[in-house]
């Protein structure tokens, strides 16, 4: 092979994160991402990943996934073709998002500009997501975030979800709230929840009951726009949600890249669907592609890094809860 081949370096790195962070699933301490790198000559692309047990993802099979493809990637590879190798999900988030960033430094342009974006990313407003617990805690941490976040996600599990969100509201009066049930919820409990909460303000309820049981929702009338998380993933989702959600939240981890987070976007836009744009605890890395993808988007969910007690270096910068576009240093 020849010095200026391409090559593909797989890793796993670990980031703690500030406390513990929970959902209705479980809790953890810790985000284990996977990275990919593809260089070639003295051009470097990184994308970042997190596997996800929801989906039945391991950190071990990502690497084996990603390091199966060496070959492909050293006869050139593309991002069209590993879309029809690989099924959506982290590895081809990862993959794919590295693919991007060489393609912009080789190119000597902005992936925006690849992207096709009209404008170059402007500053983004993101959520601050505060984890599942008791609603004295959950309202201490919104009140020590509301000056600076002025959109807040709660993170919900059920019952006693009403009064987690009557202690925020108390506690940040004039924040925007939007909260997440992580399938958690029965359609009892949104129905009994849901006039609560739209008198409490809140926005948006995502992802409601579980993704296998969300035909439930089909025409229901709910004052509060309901918005599909797990029921989301790559194109072929979109379909289904018609009639059910109003809201679609897009991952590059869900899509298997920005290459598919873009067309879905896209499809979802023409279909009628407002757009939020989300990710998982991840550092800057996995952010970058991302906040191209969320240009224009109604809600904004890349609060990553926020949620870390250290991020990569060069990390993306956050003033409060305005992001600023990625330098190409850190990817793009």
């Amino acid at each position: 092979m020849s010095s200026t081949a391409r090559r593909l370096y797989v890793r796993r790195d670990t980031f703690p994160i500030a406390g513990t962070f929970r959902i209705s699933r479980g809790a953890k301490t810790e985000a284990e991402v996977v990275v990919a790198e593809v260089v070639e000559s003295c051009k470097r692309g990184r994308g970042e990943c997190v596997p996800y047990a929801r989906y039945g993802e391991t950190l071990d099979e990502t690497v084996r996934t990603l390091e199966s493809l060496a070959g492909a990637v050293a006869d050139g590879l593309d991002r069209e073709r590993l879309r029809t190798l690989l099924p959506p999900g982290a590895a081809r988030n990862a993959l794919d998002c590295a693919l991007w960033d060489l393609e912009a430094k080789q190119a000597g342009k902005p992936a925006w500009r690849l992207a096709g974006l009209p404008d170059a990313p402007r500053k983004l407003t993101t959520c601050y997501t505060l984890s599942v617990d008791e609603p004295a805690a959950m309202a201490a941490s919104a009140k020590a975030r509301a000056a600076d976040h002025p959109l807040l996600k709660m993170k919900l599990t059920g019952e006693g979800d009403l009064d987690r969100v009557r202690a925020v509201r108390e506690a940040a009066p004039t924040t925007r709230l939007i909260v997440d049930a992580n399938e958690a919820w029965t359609l009892e409990m949104l129905h009994r929840f849901a006039p609560v909460l739209a008198d409490l303000g809140v926005e948006l309820i995502e992802q409601p009951l579980p993704a296998g049981e969300d035909e439930a929702l089909r025409g229901i009338d709910c004052p509060v726009p309901l918005g599909a998380d797990e029921s989301c993933h790559g194109l072929d989702s979109l379909d289904r949600l018609k009639g059910i959600y109003r809201v679609v939240n897009i991952k590059l981890d869900k899509t298997g890249g920005l290459t598919e987070a873009l067309l879905l976007k896209q499809a979802a836009q023409e279909a009628g669907f407002d757009i939020m744009v989300g990710c998982m605890v991840a550092t800057s890395l996995a952010m970058a592609p991302a906040v191209l993808l969320a240009q224009g988007a109604r809600y904004v969910d890349l609060d990553g890094p926020l949620l870390l007690a250290e991020d990569r270096t060069p990390a993306l910068h956050y003033d409060g809860g305005t992001l600023c576009p990625p330098a190409p240093e850190l990817w793009g």
